[in-house]
């Protein structure tokens, strides 16, 4: 099936400038400026032998929108360029790109190693789903790189990582990682949802498949669903053709905002970016803050790992409050310029605890198994004013602390 096609031109140039012109670059039918968004499920021909050769890959062009669609293949080819990637396929939601590619490359008898640390979903597959389909999983401690060694060692297929965690942040060391899983021969498995392209490019770092979650920094602005995966032709066949049969498509016009949102992905992460850092620095000198979490601090366990394989440590802060889960509730409703939500990566900033967020799936028992405290906040932080954001949290902590006090 047809994707789109990247003029060789931008090799070299900016990560803004990728954003705006990646798989753009050829123009677009009737001078349009903008992706159109093609709505048809599906593509006629009058020549019956063209719509098989069509069909078959033989020459370009498309079928059906579960295959391949016009305004898809241009959110393809953005992704491809910005990670480096020789092809993409786009699905219906994060979710969706995550499992799929974990049931394209695994099966009865396969072994995959990954870390307690991963978003709740994920984890949801690792422990419930994949051991169903007789797949043997094994989720180390995330921080202890010689214990992830050591089962890659014992037998590895597939070899997952996520970096920076959600919600606590950890970095892994992924060439480190990657160099031990090819010497058994495993697949590695990257999701990048939290560093985007602009911070980080698992495949330069010898990955072979990175995953992404549209609906958070590519799309921006919280009002669609998708997800991608990037790597080779040869994978990326292969992942296609799991989900032209099992479904999850993305829908051209989630296609066309998530394109539209990549567009100012760069400048809004760099605003994003400045004021998680401010964010984390406050956090550190407050007393209701038992610890906090942010790659961007010296004194992250991992900050030295983070700067070597980003170029930027992202717009996630998360934090644990002392009082738990009660001083959680008493902090949330108090802030001004926040959604309490269970998203990210949008323009507006975000809170929300672990609970009904990122481990919502999980029960209270498997989230102290994973070392999830009901203490911890995670802030998306969005691009408002810097000086706006510390005020309104540092107002709302100050609130809280005092209602405590007074309990």
């Amino acid at each position: 099936m047809e994707q789109a096609k990247v003029d060789k031109s931008l090799i070299g140039v900016g990560s803004a400038t990728l954003s705006v012109w990646a798989g753009e670059q050829s123009g677009h039918p009737y001078g349009a400026t903008q992706t159109p968004i093609v709505a048809s499920a599906a593509h006629a021909y009058s020549d019956i032998d063209q719509w098989y050769e069509v069909a078959l890959g033989q020459q370009p062009g498309f079928i059906y929108s579960r295959m391949s669609n016009p305004t898809v293949a241009v959110l393809e080819a953005k992704l491809s360029v910005l990670e480096q990637a020789e092809a993409a396929v786009a699905f219906s939601s994060g979710m969706g790109v995550i499992s799929s590619v974990l049931y394209t490359f695994l099966s009865h008898g396969k072994r995959v190693v990954s870390t307690k640390d991963s978003y709740g979903g994920t984890n949801k597959i690792f422990e419930e789903f994949l051991p169903r389909m007789g797949v043997d999983v094994c989720l180390c401690d995330t921080l202890d790189h010689q214990q992830i060694e050591a089962q890659i060692a014992q037998g590895c297929d597939l070899l997952y990582l996520e970096t920076p965690t959600n919600p606590s942040l950890k970095i892994l060391d992924i060439k480190r990682l990657v160099a031990a899983a090819k010497k058994v021969g495993a697949l590695v498995v990257a999701d990048n949802t939290f560093a985007t392209p602009i911070n980080q490019n698992p495949l330069s770092l010898g990955v072979d498949v990175v995953v992404h979650s549209a609906t958070k920094y590519l799309s921006g602005h919280g009002d669609v669903m998708g997800g991608i995966a990037c790597g080779s032709k040869v994978l990326m066949e292969q992942v296609r053709h799991y989900r032209e049969i099992n479904g999850a498509a993305l829908d051209p016009f989630a296609a066309y905002l998530i394109i539209r949102g990549i567009k100012t992905l760069a400048l809004r992460f760099r605003q994003q970016q400045a004021s998680a850092k401010a964010m984390a620095d406050f956090l550190l000198t407050q007393t209701l803050v038992e610890s906090v979490n942010y790659p961007g601090l010296e004194q992250h366990p991992n900050h030295l790992i983070a700067k070597q394989q980003m170029r930027g440590f992202g717009a996630i802060v998360s934090f644990v409050l002392k009082g738990g889960m009660d001083a959680v509730k008493l902090l949330l409703p108090k802030l001004k310029y926040a959604h309490c939500a269970g998203n990210l990566g949008a323009v507006e900033t975000i809170y929300g605890p672990a609970r009904t967020t990122s481990h919502v799936e999980n029960t209270l028992e498997e989230r102290q198994a994973l070392g999830i405290s009901e203490g911890l906040v995670r802030i998306s932080v969005g691009i408002e004013d810097t000086d706006d954001l510390l005020a309104d949290l540092k107002q709302a902590l100050a609130a809280t602390a005092t209602e405590l006090e007074n309990k």
